[in-house]
């Protein structure tokens, strides 16, 4: 990917609940951190939606000319690892390797680019440590029976600043599930004493235990971007507590405002209008799902509805998806046979083909530059592969008519990260060449009037989800 000017980028703010121009903290260096998995089972699709999604965000970023480091984390300890691991009677650090080695595994087949840092909590316990007992010095934080809690009332003017809920409000929920070991029920552990049986555990001040789930984040951001980061990312269900808490113990470790300056957070995943979860039994896993329908179109999926909307999945919904990745895969398929059929590969190209090509970058990037609109930019894509179909039907294009506007889908597939071919690199181009050896073959034979072989092969492509479309500009070839 090509990097280009700089352009004006504005994206909805959690923080400020405003649509706001993009102005990183330190010029065109942009930090960004996301909250990743538990890594205690296989990840599901509500996975799948948030990191496909900022995986666009920092793929459109580096486009625009900013230089990105992206973080995210897997949290290697938790009580969910703990009773997982029980269960098996594995390691938790077996246990959790597994399942990172699984994300991979899932992340890479959705094309999902990787991040600059995965740390890991296990990895960062000197720091979280560092970090919980400098809190207590500073009476952010106090310790209470080997455990470490973090006082709200030390940051009351600041509660509720990224859920936008007053410090009562909150309070008032607080109280549904006391804590005698807590000053005030809204406080939220920073570390936790060990629990008898528990194999997992640490060395600190306060006895042996383990890291509170926000803290982790707080640590791991610290290291590895600074005090303060320009992006934080994550799903709408991490807002309160768990972002929330970030924003409290972090200002009050490093003493600097905003601890990040934009925060962005995608929507939820429904199954039949309900939220996705595993409490409800109503989530799916990524490897299932790929079993049944491409990378390709679960990408084109996800990001067919833009982030902060809720996405309604459903087999049909897929489904509707794979047919129309089908109609632009069918504009690609006649435009590279086309490609390989030119004879006169000649660069010219027409003012009304570069307008063409010129307004419909212009639109496909002026949708991703307003809050990252995948929607509309498909939807632009489309409109182009309507233009592309026009073309091809309707004149005879150059070879750098062509040329250009397989260019453009490249763009496309750059920036939303879907690829458009069916097979990638040299396979894509051995199935072309193949696939032009099996339309010369059939013209040969239906020359010789040997019909009954022409409709074998027509019949035998149809099986394979491939029709042949006998047209006065040639054969076009259609996926189904």
């Amino acid at each position: 990917m090509v990097p280009v000017e700089i352009k004006k980028i504005s994206l909805y703010n959690t923080l400020t609940q405003t649509v706001e121009e993009f102005r990183p903290l330190d010029d065109n260096n942009v930090r960004m951190y996301v909250c990743g998995p538990t890594v205690y089972d296989y990840c599901h699709m509500g996975h799948a939606r948030s990191y496909i999604v900022f995986d666009v965000i920092r793929r459109h970023l580096k486009y625009r000319g900013y230089k990105v480091i992206y973080v995210q984390n897997f949290t290697d300890v938790d009580d969910k690892i703990l009773k997982r691991a029980r269960e098996l009677d594995v390691s938790p650090s077996d246990l959790s390797s597994k399942f990172v080695s699984a994300y991979f595994e899932d992340m890479d087949r959705l094309n999902v680019t990787r991040a600059d840092y995965y740390p890991r909590v296990t990895e960062y316990m000197g720091q979280i440590i560092y970090i919980v007992q400098t809190l207590v010095e500073k009476s952010f934080a106090y310790e209470s029976e080997g455990s470490v809690y973090f006082s709200i009332d030390s940051m009351k003017s600041e509660v509720g600043v990224l859920s936008h809920q007053t410090y009562d409000s909150l309070k008032v929920g607080a109280r549904i599930s006391p804590d005698e070991r807590k000053r005030n029920p809204m406080d939220f552990v920073l570390w936790k004493a060990v629990k008898p049986g528990e194999s997992l555990s640490w060395d600190s001040p306060w006895g042996k235990g383990r890291p509170g789930w926000h803290i982790e984040c707080t640590a791991m951001s610290i290291n590895l971007l600074g005090d303060q980061i320009d992006i934080h990312g994550g799903g709408m269900d991490l807002i309160f507590p768990h972002h929330e808490s970030e924003v409290l113990q972090s200002e009050a470790y490093t003493g600097k405002r905003p601890f990040s300056k934009y925060w962005i957070h995608n929507g939820f995943l429904l199954i039949d209008k309900e939220k996705m979860s595993k409490s409800l039994g109503n989530f799916f896993l990524i490897r299932d799902v790929l079993e049944k329908f491409s990378p390709e179109t679960v990408r084109f999926f996800i990001l067919n509805t833009n982030y902060q909307s809720p996405l309604d999945f459903s087999d049909a919904g897929l489904g509707d998806a794979e047919k129309a990745l089908a109609r632009i895969r069918n504009a690609l398929e006649d435009l590279k046979l086309r490609m390989r059929r030119a004879t006169f590969k000649t660069s010219e190209i027409s003012l009304s083909v570069q307008d063409m090509i010129t307004e419909s970058r212009r639109r496909f990037d002026m949708h991703m530059d307003n809050n990252f609109s995948t929607r509309e930019a498909i939807a632009e894509v489309f409109d182009f592969t309507r233009s592309v179909n026009r073309l091809l039907t309707g004149s005879n294009p150059s070879y750098g008519e062509l040329e250009q506007v397989s260019a453009l889908y490249e763009h496309f597939s750059e920036i939303l990260g879907v690829q458009w071919e069916v097979e990638a690199g040299g396979q894509d181009a051995l199935a072309g060449e193949l696939m032009d050896l099996i339309i010369d073959i059939r013209a040969v034979v239906r020359r010789k009037k040997d019909f009954e072989t022409s409709d074998l092969i027509r019949s035998r492509l149809k099986e394979l989800g491939i029709t042949l479309e006998d047209t006065a500009e040639g054969v076009k070839i259609k996926r189904q």
